[in-house]
């Protein structure tokens, strides 16, 4: 197998830096020649060597674009589709699942073996392979490696990740739950897997963003949290006058419209609107205010009135009666299609999960936990943490088709980036710092909108903290 090392004193030797998504990729290809192919294609003027210069490897777009309806439509998660749990059975499936769709995506880039049936012979030992499982428990060695349980629905086997190899560092990051591929070699004994490589789902390196025909342009907020004491009304009203005269089209909400009541202990303390009912009515007239042709899509949250467990139903009819009918309700996630450009909106809960898991992730960079979303395929990797989770007998946190947005929030801090073709917006809150926060040490970045152009997918802040 074509280790991480050899790789960089290749293109060391030839006086080129290598971007490390081409190394993860000439390692996934276990093809030494390719390795030459890829130098010999770079240019007198490369620097870095990335995925552009890789012989063969063309941007595709994931899927046809088959619109129903040519501006805005609902592909899933539209309200009405969350199913309850009816029994135990249903974790089974839901884990099942998550397995087969995120192991078929590894299972293409690399071919794989069952557990039971590695373990069971002598065969494979000390042959290279390559498994697929979801992660288990793991632990650290009296070395200093990393020892992580791998299950697939044939069997467990316990895979060393050496500490010594260029790829600890993305063992490191393993969190419970997430489904991945790890190629390797079998002990003479064939109870542990000595794990080379890992390999994510992750978004493909061919991956090619859908962009408009037409011209059209997107706002994306979250967190606007009426009801509490720190909402923002001037803000929320100059960001109002300027959607009034804007060229824009569509305005998401991912979540957390209101504050809530009884979300945590002593709330009720900063509140100035005290009655749920009368929360949802102050937010549905702001939401009234705004221009009729305006296409609203709006999605629960934590601190909304419905079951804390992901998938989230939309909103009860009950609570939306002051909604305009321009706007349309759906479920947290929810994938949007604006002119053929898919949103994933996802509050973004499992943030608080992937901080306390990953080595140096922290709230201050909501574009690193996107990212690794991404890489993972999926929105809340690990069950059974802060993040409820409602099984039922399909994943729908599974990030699949790759949108060209991941629209998140709940950090209440901004932060942006790109990661393979995918623009990734955490659009900071309405809501100046709480309490909580101010005990935390976090420093919200407050009146922050989003606006994408559609037809280029490039992006611009507008800040309407300040007058």
């Amino acid at each position: 197998m074509l280790k991480a090392s050899e790789i960089l004193q290749r293109f060391i030797e030839t006086k080129l830096q290598v971007h490390p998504d081409v190394v993860r990729y000439l390692q996934e290809q276990n093809d030494p020649a390719l390795v030459d192919q890829v130098i010999a294609a770079a240019s007198d003027q490369t620097v870095v060597v990335s995925a552009a210069v890789i012989p063969k490897l063309r941007a595709e777009r994931d899927g046809t674009r088959f619109l129903a309806d040519p501006e805005m439509e609902v592909l899933a998660g539209a309200a009405g589709t969350s199913e309850a749990v009816t029994s135990v059975h249903d974790y089974v499936h839901y884990f099942r699942d998550r397995y087969n769709q995120l192991g078929a995506i590894v299972r293409a880039r690399a071919h794989a073996m069952p557990i039971e049936a590695l373990v069971k012979t002598t065969r494979y030992k000390q042959q290279e392979c390559t498994i697929i499982g979801m992660v288990g428990d793991s632990r650290t060695s009296t070395k200093g490696h990393k020892i992580v349980q791998v299950e697939d629905p044939t069997g467990t086997i316990a895979v060393l990740f050496n500490k010594n190899r260029p790829d600890f560092s993305e063992a490191e990051r393993l969190i419970p739950d997430e489904v991945i591929g790890v190629r390797g070699t079998l002990s003479p004994e064939g109870t542990l897997f000595f794990g080379n490589q890992l390999i994510r789902p992750d978004i493909p390196l061919t991956h090619a963003p859908f962009k408009s025909p037409t011209p059209g342009r997107a706002v994306l907020i979250s967190d606007v949290h009426v009801g509490s004491d720190t909402f923002l009304p001037e803000a929320w009203d100059r960001f109002s006058t300027w959607l009034k005269t804007a060229d824009v089209s569509y305005l998401l909400i991912a979540g957390d419209v209101v504050d809530g009541i009884g979300v945590y202990p002593g709330q009720e303390q900063e509140l100035v609107i005290r009655n749920i009912y009368e929360q949802y009515q102050a937010f549905g007239e702001m939401l009234a205010d705004l221009p009729e042709s305006l296409k609203i899509v709006v999605s629960p949250g934590n601190h909304d009135v419905v079951r804390g467990a992901e998938p989230q139903p939309a909103f009860p009819d009950k609570f939306t009666g002051s909604f305009p009918k321009n706007c349309t309700v759906v479920e947290n996630p929810a994938l949007i299609s604006l002119q053929g450009v898919r949103v994933l909106m996802y509050h973004g809960r499992s943030i608080d999960d992937m901080i306390s898991l990953i080595p140096g992730a922290s709230y201050e960079n909501p574009g690193q936990m996107m990212e690794e979303m991404l890489q993972r395929r999926h929105l809340a990797p690990s069950y059974g943490r802060r993040t409820p989770i409602a099984a039922s007998k399909q994943d729908r946190l599974v990030i699949n088709p790759i949108p060209e947005i991941l629209l998140t929030g709940h950090v209440h801090i901004m932060g942006i980036t790109r990661y393979r073709g995918v623009l990734g917006i955490n659009a900071g809150t309405w809501q100046g710092q709480t309490g909580f926060q101010k005990q935390m040490n976090i420093n919200p970045t407050p009146a922050r909108a989003v606006e994408v152009d559609l037809q280029t997918l490039e992006y611009q802040v507008h800040d309407f903290s300040e007058a």
